[in-house]
């Protein structure tokens, strides 16, 4: 079975715009982007591109190259007090004068986007509710949307970075099951992967998963990226994997997608929260 994530996303986003429609809700996302890194541009256009099919507008802030930090945190701390503001996201990278995990972190955890300020991954530390990272969110709604349960699994995750492993292992914790996180001081890779019940691979090392390291009938999850030859390559071999197991996702095609749909989908719970609160 290919898990498709851009099946999934357009489902999503079609039930989100049905409910903006329904209920009216005025949504806006501020973008902040510093510098002019190409890719970042593509993002943003993409992410610009969602908002406006569910009909969240969107509002982008652009800075040159030599911005100094004060200017980018007093950005943020306006818009942290615009009340017709939802979300803020800073894109990134940004150069090197700018602190990226300092300045992202003056978000207000109200308008989090991305899920990365201090409060809302404390609040995933504690087990309580919070707006997840939109990786680690795709990846779970994903699994969902194919009625995969998460409950008592054995999970083994592959990488332990601060955008996906580390909140995923907490994540997955929180829904009950059972993680193991493998990372570059593993010494037998194999002798854990082939354990797994579900198998995420978020290491950026080009088809680092062979067929020998899953076991028959899994669950297998490509959410790392590696660019050869101007060619997206996942973690995963998948010609080779997928004829072994039971599902697995397409990279590109599988996580990409879900991660766009979820800034839309964390954005429609920040509204959501902002009245309720």
């Amino acid at each position: 079975m290919i898990l498709d994530g851009k099946i999934v996303r357009d489902k999503i986003l079609d039930e989100i715009k049905e409910k903006i429609k329904r209920e009216d809700l005025k949504i806006k996302l501020a973008i902040i982007l510093v510098g002019d890194n190409e890719a970042s541009k593509i993002y943003i256009k993409n992410k610009e591109k969602y908002c406006d099919y569910v009909g969240i507008e969107t509002i982008k802030y652009t800075f040159t190259n030599n911005t100094p930090e004060s200017e980018v945190i007093e950005l943020i701390k306006k818009l942290n007090n615009d009340i017709s503001v939802t979300g803020i996201i800073l894109q990134s990278p940004v150069p090197h004068q700018i602190d990226f995990d300092k300045v992202s972190n003056l978000i207000d955890s109200n308008k989090d986007v991305d899920g990365f300020t201090k409060d809302n991954i404390y609040n995933l530390y504690l087990g309580k509710e919070t707006i997840l990272p939109c990786t680690v969110k795709g990846i779970i709604k994903l699994l969902e949307a194919y009625n995969f349960s998460l409950e008592g699994k054995d999970i083994v995750i592959i990488g332990r970075g601060n955008i996906v492993g580390h909140p995923l292992s907490l994540a997955l914790q929180n829904k009950n099951a059972t993680v193991t996180v493998l990372h570059t001081y593993t010494k037998d890779l194999e002798k854990y992967t082939k354990e797994a019940d579900i198998l995420i691979s978020a290491a950026g090392c080009a088809h680092l998963v062979k067929d020998y390291m899953v076991k028959n009938n899994s669950i297998v999850i490509d959410v790392g990226v590696s660019r050869i030859d101007g060619k997206i390559i996942g973690d995963v071999d998948f010609d080779k994997v997928k004829d072994k197991v039971f599902a697995i996702t397409p990279n590109p095609g599988g996580i990409g997608p879900m991660t766009v749909a979820m800034i839309i989908d964390n954005l429609v719970e920040l509204k959501e929260r902002s009245k309720n609160g």
